[in-house]
């Protein structure tokens, strides 16, 4: 069973692929990312998931275009759905890509994140789905968000310490400045 698997991050890859894998899906990674900022980190974690991907035999496809005035244009007019329309955008994009690919199904790696909203996810992901005619395989992968942690530093894999867009930087540093 093909599933195209959009991939964040190389750390939230390593658990999510041995779980679809455990699963019996035949994984094929996507990087979508423009959330991504600044553009330094977006290299860094491309570049993680790439040596990752390289390792595990995962061919990946990447779109290396940086596309971060595409995101805020999406998420800046309704700041309070950020988050929902940043999943939109992203799994929009996945689930055309598995159209176009021939892939059946796809799913992301972002179900792995505690600090996700789950019901969002899978709504957008389910709606992306409909709109190209494959499927969005939900899997809660929280239970091994510790693992993909431990996974990734025995790698040696590049740990970023916040989920990738602007607004989580500011939430996960101004915080801290305060």
């Amino acid at each position: 069973m093909n599933l195209l698997l959009h991939m964040c991050c190389g750390p939230c890859s390593t658990y999510s692929v041995k779980r679809f894998r455990e699963l019996g899906y035949q994984i094929h990674g996507m990087f979508y990312n423009p959330n991504i900022h600044p553009y330094k980190e977006f290299q860094r974690r491309l570049e993680a998931l790439t040596d990752f991907c390289r390792t595990e035999d995962i061919p990946l496809q990447v779109c290396k275009e940086y596309e971060l005035e595409k995101h805020l244009q999406t998420v800046m007019p309704d700041l309070d759905n950020r988050c929902r329309l940043c999943y939109r955008l992203r799994l929009e994009e996945v689930a055309r890509a598995a159209a176009k690919l021939g892939i059946p199904r796809f799913s992301t790696t972002l179900a792995i994140s505690p600090y996700q909203n789950h019901e969002l996810l899978r709504l957008e992901g389910e709606e992306a789905a409909k709109r190209h005619g494959v499927t969005f395989v939900y899997e809660d992968l929280r239970p091994g968000f510790r693992q993909s942690a431990q996974m990734s530093k025995e790698m040696g894999l590049y740990r970023q310490p916040y989920c990738g867009c602007i607004f989580s930087e500011k939430d996960r540093y101004y915080k801290e400045d305060k």
